[in-house]
Parts: structure tokens; sequence; C-alpha cells
């Protein structure tokens, strides 16, 4: 069921998180309370609430006497984030196969078709969409709801770099191939192959995302 934000403070931070997300402000970038408060035609006390909560997220950091900025990631962030990406969704995987239902195949099965048409369309925005909403399943489906809280928390801080990892036509192509096999071996009840090949399509990810890191930080090499 979908959110319902019935709050100024909520819409302003779903706003904004949506902005951080997609990759429309850059890393360091000053979050003017003042300047944020006139663009969305509120008062500043919703926005420096909003502020506080992306902070909580780790979205963006809270600078004592300086203001409120884009978090800026490291490859060692990203390492760690994707280190309990692979623990998190190798349990979930371990999970599903015990709990598997008709239900629960019916789910997988229909996001893995998502993902495959907007792979067909040559789609990346919905393939992103989709992607992103088959790895959600898989954790929910382990029928863990603090593992689903942790997670979004994880993942969440690495929805800005969802387009880096595909820009490669040879990637994009291996990656839903990856996601095939994946669900494949979850649904033939092996986890194990499940989980390793889903941790190289982490490393994978992983690797992209650190190296257009380190473009942004030497745009010149």
């Amino acid at each position: 069921m979908p959110k319902v934000i019935n709050t100024i403070r909520g819409q302003v931070y779903e706003l904004l998180k949506k902005e951080i997300c997609d990759g429309n402000y850059q890393p360091g970038q000053w979050l003017q309370e003042k300047e944020l408060a006139e663009q969305f035609s509120v008062s500043r006390s919703p926005v420096r609430e909003a502020l506080k909560q992306l902070a909580a997220d780790g979205l963006v950091v809270e600078v004592p006497n300086k203001g409120v900025f884009i978090r800026e990631f490291t490859p060692k962030d990203i390492e760690e984030i994707f280190d309990l990406r692979v623990m998190m969704e190798s349990y979930a995987i371990d999970k599903i196969v015990d709990l598997l239902t008709e239900d629960a195949k019916s789910q997988l099965a229909s996001c893995l078709n998502q993902l495959q048409t907007a792979f067909e369309q040559h789609h990346l925005a919905k393939y992103i969409q989709a992607d992103t909403a088959l790895h959600d399943l898989i954790i929910r489906l382990s029928g863990n709801s603090f593992l689903s809280i942790a997670y979004e928390r994880v993942h969440i801080m690495i929805q800005q770099f969802r387009t880096c990892s595909l820009q490669d036509q040879g990637r994009f192509d291996e990656s839903i191939e990856e996601h095939q096999d994946i669900i494949q071996h979850i649904l033939a009840g092996e986890p194990e192959q499940a989980k390793e090949i889903n941790s190289r399509h982490l490393q994978l990810a992983k690797e992209q995302i650190i190296a257009h890191l380190a473009e942004q930080q030497n745009p010149s090499i």
C-alpha cells in the first residue's frame, strides 16, 4: 500500500529525498533552509525537520554552525553498504526458499517479468525501478519486518548511484541475465546458487559505483 504523506514535513521530506536519490544535487552541496522554504512555499520549520530526517537516513550531513550538506560518499562507504546488502539479501534468500508459497512464486515471477519488459524496451529508468522492486521483494518475502526496515535504510543511500552501474550496455545485458538466474534458482529451491549469483551481481554493481566515484574525483583520468 502506498505511504500516505499527510504532513507538510512529510511532503518536504519525500520531495527532498527524491531529488537526492535522483541525483539532482551535487555531493557536498549546501542545502539552505531559507532557499528550500521559499522553493516549497513553506515555513523553515518543516524544512528543518525534513533535513534532520534525511540526516538520520544518511543522505545528508549536518555540520555544526555551518549547515546541512549532501553527503559525499567514499569508496569505503560503498564497500560497507554493499557488504551489508550481501548479508541481508543472502539471509532473505535462505528464508524465501524455506517459505516459498505459490503467492510468493507469483510475485517473484511478476516482478521479474516487469524487469524483462523494461530491458526489452531499453528503458533504463523503468529497469532501475523494477530492479529496486525485485530486490525489495526478496527482502520482504523473507518475512522479517525488522530486516525490511534495516534494508530500506541501507538501500536508500545508494539510490543516487542507480544509473551509473548500468550505463555500459554490456553490464546492462549481464544484469538481466543475473536477475533471471537468481530468481530461477530461488524458484527451484536452490538458495546456495541464488546467493552466489546475487553476491557476484552486487559485487559488480559495487565496482561500477566505486569507479564512478573515482572518475568524479579525477575527471581527467
